[in-house]
């Protein structure tokens, strides 16, 4: 299943794509949020389908908001992939580096993103999200992980590098900017998503090609990441993970041009969706 969210900001309901229709979830739950995916709200919206019992959403110039409604906590992992840590000069992490970046940041994944006052280098960064969909804390291993991860969605992770890497030791000026993580078009529910280690990613800047990467060639995989990070801090339904970057980023091409207002990015993962976003000056 697809669920998704439709409508202007501060008003979406919630919806689900199956089978090239799309069907209201107003008569389930009043939103896609935290409190739906601990209540079991996937296998139940997974009973309304069998049963035919859901309603036909019009769609017609609908925006299409995030996927998951107000988002607890979005954790990063930065340079979890070999050729992204290489190209940026970083050493090969031996654990996963591990940021918070601002829930707020959370938008629509064809929102307009606003590149910050004062900016120099803001940077696209396609990833992979997970999204949380039980309580997890200290879980025995890796192996765990199956049952914790509701579904999947594209994120673009994106990054202000000066504010990143100038300005602070800390990245979250750099990763918390307004407007900085579109998220969706879905959440891609676990099941459809056999293999989270078999997708390929890919970004366009101004239709030209910048990232084109897999997911196997994470250094951390997504189960060893969900496992890590709940001996760390306790995963709640709806939290995000944002799992890195395939190598392709400005800030590892030299000459490469920044972001600036009225450029379009983007971006895509295997059987995740399309996004795509114009830039603004905030």
């Amino acid at each position: 299943m697809k669920l998704l969210r439709l409508g202007a900001p501060g008003e979406e309901r919630p919806a689900v794509l199956h089978d090239q229709h799309t069907y209201d979830l107003t008569g389930l739950t009043d939103d896609i949020d935290g409190p739906f995916l601990a209540a079991g709200g996937v296998d139940r919206v997974a009973a309304a389908l069998r049963a035919g019992t859901l309603p036909a959403k019009d769609t017609t110039e609908a925006r299409v908001g995030a996927p998951v409604a107000r988002p607890g906590k979005v954790v990063c992992v930065g340079l979890n992939y070999r050729d992204h840590a290489e190209e940026t000069g970083a050493v090969v992490p031996e654990r996963p580096v591990v940021f918070m970046k601002d829930p707020g940041t959370v938008v629509g994944p064809y929102d307009t993103v606003l590149v910050p006052r004062g900016s120099r280098k803001t940077d696209w960064e396609v990833e992979l999200a997970v999204v949380i969909g039980r309580r997890a804390r200290y879980l025995d291993g890796p192996a765990d992980a199956a049952d914790i991860i509701a579904g999947y969605a594209v994120s673009h992770d994106v990054s202000e590098r000066a504010f990143q890497l100038e300005l602070s030791p800390q990245w979250d000026l750099g990763k918390s900017c307004e407007t900085f993580n579109p998220l969706g078009p879905w959440l891609v529910t676990a099941d459809e998503v056999p293999d989270p280690q078999g997708l390929g990613l890919r970004l366009s800047v101004n239709g030209i090609p910048r990232q084109d990467g897999t997911t196997k060639n994470m250094i951390f995989p997504v189960a060893y990441l969900v496992w890590y990070l709940s001996q760390y801090m306790v995963l709640e339904p709806g939290d995000v993970i944002n799992t890195g970057t395939p190598a392709g980023v400005a800030l590892g091409l030299p000459d490469t041009p920044y972001l600036r207002a009225g450029d379009t990015v983007v971006l895509e993962i295997d059987g995740l969706g399309r996004q795509r976003q114009i830039f603004a000056d905030a």
